[in-house]
């Protein structure tokens, strides 16, 4: 099987976002999420996945990250609200997702209770 790398962002209910790269989005979302590495997510809880995207080429995904890590916030929140509007935690797709690789960008949305849906209005 190929390996896929991932572009993220994930966002917290302060309104911080983060953005990352990884070659398991599963995992690395479970160490946010669990504390193992120490830092900015950790520090301001920022562990709901609100974007998402699919690389079959490391090169292209860390490319991808630096364009967006240098982007203004409001680019980054249109971005984020283009495929998921109510800023709704992806982690649960997951699965899904890996196991149906298409390796073009991939954000997708799920309806959930909208009491657990964040915004970000700035």
């Amino acid at each position: 099987m190929e390996r896929t790398y991932s572009v993220y962002i994930l966002a917290s209910r302060s309104r911080s976002l983060y953005t990352g790269v990884t070659s398991d989005l599963e995992r690395r979302i479970l160490e946010h999420r669990q504390g193992v590495i120490p830092g900015f997510t950790t520090r301001y809880r920022v562990f709901r996945l609100v974007h998402f995207e699919l690389f079959g080429h490391i090169h292209d995904a860390i490319a991808r990250e630096k364009e967006i890590k240098g982007w203004r916030r409001e680019k980054k929140i249109h971005l984020i609200e283009q495929r998921n509007p109510t800023w709704e935690d992806l982690a649960a797709q997951l699965p899904h997702i890996y196991k149906n690789q298409n390796l073009q960008s991939v954000s997708l949305t799920r309806s959930s209770d909208p009491d657990e849906r964040i915004r970000d209005d700035n």
